[in-house]
């Protein structure tokens, strides 16, 4: 009796050991795409561990990218705003039922995507021109404007607009 309890003990004390070292490394090493936002808030990322879900690049810096929280709590991480507007409509979501944050150019941190101010040809990283300030200025538009000319492919990838933009 004493010896299966001994073998027993002998088994089961390392694969718990092992079983909680691996939920401990799971935990810690989650990415905030994995993690429940109900509090809605921007979230921390690290550099080169997170996709646009819309083009695919990674994310590296917080310079132009947008979250998408929308209403299962879930997180969307964007390297540009003209992706979660693409993102949105192929998701056949309205912008209004979720929360978005976009990264402020001249305030250096997440502000409410539909309060904020842009600037129509800014070098953002899918070359649409779209970026995001706090304090607005001379020609920017609102989130409004922004999206329209952005879902009728009136932005900074198109040629010609991009000519027009520039002055030439």
């Amino acid at each position: 009796m004493k010896n299966k309890v001994m073998m027993v003990v002998l088994i089961l004390l390392p694969l718990l050991a092992l079983a909680g070292l691996f939920w401990f490394l799971h935990v810690k090493h989650q990415l905030p795409t994995d993690r429940a936002n109900s509090a809605k808030v921007a979230l921390e990322f690290k550099d080169n561990t997170i996709q646009c879900p819309e083009c695919h690049m990674y994310l590296v810096g917080k310079k132009h990218t947008a979250q998408v929280i929308t209403q299962d709590a879930k997180t969307h991480f964007f390297d540009d705003i003209g992706c979660a507007i693409l993102w949105l409509k192929e998701q056949k979501i309205e912008p209004q039922s979720v929360t978005m944050w976009v990264y402020s150019n001249d305030t250096n941190h997440y502000i409410d995507a539909f309060k904020a101010s842009y600037a129509i040809n800014d070098e953002t990283p899918m070359h649409y021109g779209f970026g995001a300030y706090e304090s607005p200025k001379e020609a920017m538009i609102d989130f409004n404007e922004m999206r329209l000319r952005m879902l009728r492919g009136e932005n900074m990838s198109d040629p010609k607009i991009k000519h027009h933009l520039q002055g030439h």
